[in-house]
């Protein structure tokens, strides 16, 4: 499903953030990427969605050869690849259903498809009730159910949650990770980027700690050690 294969990337002026790194996950994987700040985490994530290229090795999804993903496939690639970040990243003067439609409106969705797809979506994260309500009238966790919401119009194959709960307190942490897994459950490939050690611990799913660009484990059932 998402293999990295020897993949290096470097800023200016010389600042590695991944160094040869390899990594394969498998369709329908629930996987932790963890590592302290400045390990590479996040810039696993920009690769993976094509915000940046790669300097050196190979990245493919699903199949799909994206090292050198011309700049037209980006929108095709991100229809595959749901992304939830920390800060939700919604539209504040947009309500609950509009910020889940506007992903398919600018897809050139119909609007009577729209009208059918958006609810079914909005049941699966249980905001049946606020479809009407702007962000600033929605807690922190429901702003983070808007923004998964968001990342499952198009049915993606892979979820990619950027500290999905760094917003957030201990009781909607802990609702949205079991969002996540009843999305996982449903066949849908997880990668979650987080610091957070008692979330990862609890999963008991395997588990990828990144060291200063280097993947320094890979446990099929691990724990967040560093």
């Amino acid at each position: 499903m998402i293999h990295l294969d020897n993949v290096t990337k470097i800023f200016p002026p010389d600042t590695p953030a991944l160094k040869d790194a390899t990594i394969h996950i498998e369709p329908g994987e629930f996987v932790s990427i963890v590592g302290q700040s400045g390990s590479g985490k996040t810039t696993v994530v920009r690769l993976l969605i094509a915000e940046i290229p790669p300097d050196n090795g190979k990245i493919s999804i699903g199949g799909w050869d994206i090292t050198k993903i011309k700049p037209h496939q980006v929108p095709m690639l991100r229809r595959q690849i749901g992304v939830v970040f920390q800060d939700f990243k919604l539209l504040p003067k947009k309500t609950v259903f509009e910020n889940v439609a506007f992903a398919l409106q600018v897809s050139g969705v119909p609007k009577g498809r729209i009208a059918q797809i958006v609810p079914q979506v909005l049941h699966i994260v249980d905001l049946t009730d606020k479809v009407d309500r702007y962000p600033q009238e929605l807690s922190g966790g429901e702003r983070q159910r808007v923004a998964i919401a968001r990342a499952l119009i198009h049915r993606p194959k892979v979820l990619l949650a950027d500290e999905p709960t760094g917003n957030l307190d201990a009781l909607n942490t802990k609702d949205i990770i079991e969002l996540l897994l009843k999305i996982n459950e449903f066949g849908t490939t997880v990668v979650m980027v987080t610091h957070n050690k008692d979330i990862v611990n609890a999963l008991k799913r395997r588990v990828i700690t990144l060291d200063r660009g280097l993947v320094a484990q890979d446990q099929k059932v691990g724990k967040y050690v560093i």
